[in-house]
């Protein structure tokens, strides 16, 4: 069940609350169905890309103390997570299924705060691999406490409501070819 949402603004920070004496979602709904036909699927959408910056916000601000957005804080997480806290850089691209640009930027950002190093790649001397520093991996555990005491801004939701929603979008990411399920 869900947690009626509060009047206040987030803990984590994150957008201005709009307070708005309606729902403009809902409102674009009724006239997209008046103007073009059904309109499940565009507020759908709609919903799902405003959910989307206000997620980000969210995070990005408990991130901040860091120095961390919440795509670096996944390349860190990604590299912890790795057996030898090392990954080729076109791995982490595409674990995190970004571009390679993206992964590059990244690691640039994280080796400039000391939370990553880049290193050659023993096994074929080519590649560039990053590694995980002790600092960087300093940085994840204290990070993800803050992300985990504020339930990655989700505590609205219960765990089933959770398990729903990953349900309902994992099938958008299966058609769409991410994975085979």
């Amino acid at each position: 069940m869900s947690v009626p949402p509060s009047s206040e603004p987030p803990p984590t920070g994150g957008p201005r609350p709009l307070k708005l004496p309606f729902d403009p979602i809902e409102r674009a709904a009724e006239t997209w169905r008046s103007t073009f036909g059904p309109s499940s699927a565009m507020a759908a959408v709609t919903s799902i890309m405003r959910a989307h910056q206000i997620l980000l916000a969210q995070l990005d601000t408990l991130l901040k103390p860091y120095d961390l957005t919440f795509a670096r804080y996944e390349a860190l997480v990604l590299l912890t997570f790795s057996r030898a806290g090392s990954l080729p850089l076109s791995k982490i691209g595409e674990r995190l299924m970004v571009h390679p640009t993206s992964v590059t930027n990244t690691v640039d950002r994280l080796e400039r705060a000391g939370l990553v190093r880049r290193m050659r790649n023993p096994r074929d001397g080519r590649g560039v691999l990053a590694e995980i520093t002790d600092e960087g991996r300093d940085i994840v555990r204290r990070a993800t406490a803050d992300l985990m005491n504020a339930g990655f801004c989700l505590g609205m939701y219960d765990d089933a409501e959770l398990d729903e929603m990953f349900g309902l979008l994992r099938t958008l990411r299966v058609a769409a070819g991410d994975f085979s399920s």
